[in-house]
């Protein structure tokens, strides 16, 4: 989320705001691709024509697999609805086999070239597979960003792991980071999965832009905390004290709202950024996925 002027506030909010807008002025920061698609056959069931992931995504794999002893899976892609991009599906090599698998929605800023290698290091740390997909704008994926694209390019993320890769709802953890949280909390509300993790998450468009906001207006972009309630699978909320971008106080809001909410990781000293430099992180959501969950299911 960037700073607004005083003039971009009067200009941002005059007759009439639209959710549309104010989420364009205050989320989307799409990075120059650090990536390319190359055409290549598609194997498999799916016929025609795919498109692989090449570039700095791969080398990026590559290199990261290497430190990890990992053989990732980037497997070929294809260009889904609205120019969401699923991207490396990435698994554990040695066994045990992963029980979950996780949708990542990213933060702002970054795309799956830059995110590849912490995917497959921190896949490698839970033994979860990794899933994930860019936005639309965002990378080699068509289209614009926009809140409405948002909710379209999960769904479209969320039915490629259910049809293409045959794993089901209760093996799905939602993971969403910053503006992710976006589309995974609205993706949670409206499906049942294993869990979700709201790392770094915001409560609404306007309560980031004016901290003061009470309540949530008609107007309003991006508002997690009127669909928090309705998530009914277990959610686990991670948010640095001394987050500079969205302030702690959302991470709290959404924890009291949240009916199924686990036990929260609150980091102190933590910023919006360097959240998943601490050792707790780690600690935190191997306990939830490897323990929590797997009672839960007993």
């Amino acid at each position: 989320m960037n700073g607004l002027s005083v003039s971009e506030l009067c200009c941002l909010f005059c007759c009439p705001p639209c959710p549309g807008r104010i989420a364009a002025k205050l989320a989307f920061l799409p990075p120059e691709p650090t990536y390319s698609l190359v055409p290549e056959p598609e194997p498999g069931p799916l016929k025609g024509e795919g498109r692989c992931l090449r570039g700095a995504l791969r080398a990026a794999a590559g290199c990261a697999a290497s430190r990890c002893g990992l053989s990732p899976a980037l497997v070929p892609s294809c260009l889904v609805p609205l120019g969401s991009l699923p991207g490396p599906l990435t698994r554990p090599r040695h066994p045990p086999l992963p029980r979950y698998t996780l949708l990542f929605s990213h933060g702002n800023a970054v795309d799956l070239g830059q995110m590849s290698s912490f995917y497959i290091g921190l896949g490698s740390r839970i033994n979860c597979n990794i899933f994930s997909y860019d936005y639309s704008g965002y990378g080699v994926s068509s289209g614009k960003p926009s809140e409405k694209n948002l909710y379209a390019d999960i769904d479209a993320a969320w039915q490629a792991l259910r049809a293409r890769y045959g794993i089901s709802p209760d093996s799905i953890v939602l993971y969403g980071q910053s503006i992710g949280t976006v589309p995974t909390v609205d993706l949670a509300s409206r499906y049942e999965c294993a869990a979700v993790v709201l790392h770094s998450p915001l409560t609404s468009g306007m309560r980031v832009a004016f901290p003061d906001t009470k309540k949530t207006y008609c107007f309003d972009a991006f508002p997690n905390i009127e669909k928090v309630s309705k998530i009914t699978s277990p959610v686990l909320i991670i948010h640095g004290t001394e987050d500079e971008v969205i302030d702690f106080s959302h991470g709290l809001a959404l924890y009291e709202r949240c009916p199924k909410a686990v036990e929260p990781l609150w980091v102190e000293g933590a910023g919006h950024n360097d959240i998943e430099l601490y050792s707790q992180y780690l600690e935190r959501l191997r306990r939830f996925i490897s323990q929590e969950l797997q009672s839960q299911r007993a």
